[in-house]
């Protein structure tokens, strides 16, 4: 084994001075996203079996989806398709060379969180 002094390497600064970008919060966001839609469409399935399992099976799944909580969930939901969608595509354009300078990244990134909300706010009106 090699004779390492650990003590005097430097240390990385990491927290301390890192300042987030707009574009590694807006990365890390689509991945939040899909975690949340694949929760959400165990719920879907969960809706789906009961179903077709019973009346009262499907009341109960049903009635917690109609409540202002399942509604508070269907929106978050919506949102994060439609935020996760934006980001891949995002990441497609990335993937043929465009929009890679930062001024523009940093603008997909914030159009990604109003174009989300806006189709969010559109679909709920349709609904």
């Amino acid at each position: 084994m090699a004779d390492v002094n650990r003590g005097n390497r430097p240390l990385s600064p990491h927290l301390t001075i890192y300042r987030p970008q707009l574009t590694s919060i807006s990365s890390i966001m689509v991945r939040i996203t899909g975690i949340a839609t694949f929760f959400v469409s165990v719920i879907i399935v969960w809706w789906l079996l009961a179903a077709a399992t019973s009346a009262s099976s499907f009341g109960a799944v049903d009635g917690f989806l109609r409540s202002w909580f399942g509604d508070l969930i269907l929106l978050g939901a919506t949102w994060a398709i439609f935020y996760h969608a934006l980001g891949r595509l995002r990441h497609v354009i990335w993937d043929f060379g465009y929009c890679l300078e930062v001024e523009t990244s940093e603008t997909m990134a914030k159009g990604m969180f109003i174009l989300a909300t806006v189709l969010t706010v559109i679909t709920m009106i349709l609904v």
